[in-house]
């Protein structure tokens, strides 16, 4: 039998579990900016939205479900964070469009861009003419980040997460076993890295713990 009781002690409940995974992420709102994001999101509205009508459905099942879900997330998220495999399987991997003014056409088709929309991007970032870009690449949330040529400010990160970003390492001039010295040469390893960029030729370290 239908009941307004049963439904609003599930509504209430889904709206603890968004708050839950929102502060658990680290996150202060559920705006997705990767591909687990976005499943998260899906299959959290759909639990929600499928339940909480369903008269076969207990409130303790509810929960037992809410709970599942919101474990699968956190051991995804731990996972994205600390393995390069199963974060590149996840969220992808940067797709270089453009190196040195010339544009890889087959990228941009592979990852559906076309090219009216690619240069509506370049416009937005004020640029008319490809030839004047020495790197644009595809973020995975489809973002575009844009070097120009006699920019020596690389705008992504050498070490995200304790994993090398190897499109910025390439970009930046350098190799892995540039990188490796000069992190030994601070005492680090590339596992104790949280964040490192380069900027105007120069490294900056930041590491879990200092």
């Amino acid at each position: 039998m239908f009941s307004y009781w049963d439904v609003t002690i599930k509504l209430a409940l889904g709206l603890l579990t968004i708050i839950i995974q929102i502060n658990l992420s680290g996150k202060s709102n559920l705006a997705p900016i990767s591909a687990l994001d976005q499943v998260q999101n899906y299959v959290l509205g759909a639990i929600v939205g499928g339940m909480i009508y369903s008269t076969s459905v207990t409130v303790l099942q509810y929960i037992l479900v809410l709970l599942i879900w919101t474990l699968l997330v956190l051991v995804l998220r731990f996972l994205t964070n600390h393995n390069h495999f199963v974060k590149r399987m996840i969220d992808g991997r940067p797709q270089l469009l453009i190196k040195d003014g010339e544009l890889l056409v087959s990228t941009a088709l592979k990852n559906g861009l076309s090219a009216n929309d690619l240069t509506f991007r370049l416009r937005t970032e004020g640029i008319t003419d490809i030839r004047n870009v020495k790197r644009a690449v595809l973020e995975q949330n489809g973002q575009l980040t844009i070097t120009q040529v006699g920019d020596d400010t690389v705008k992504y990160p050498l070490i995200v997460d304790g994993q090398v970003n190897m499109d910025a390492l390439e970009t930046s001039e350098h190799d892995e076993t540039w990188l490796l010295t000069q992190l030994q040469a601070q005492g680090y390893q590339i596992s104790e890295i949280y964040l490192a960029t380069y900027t105007n030729k120069q490294l900056l370290l930041f590491p879990y713990q200092h």
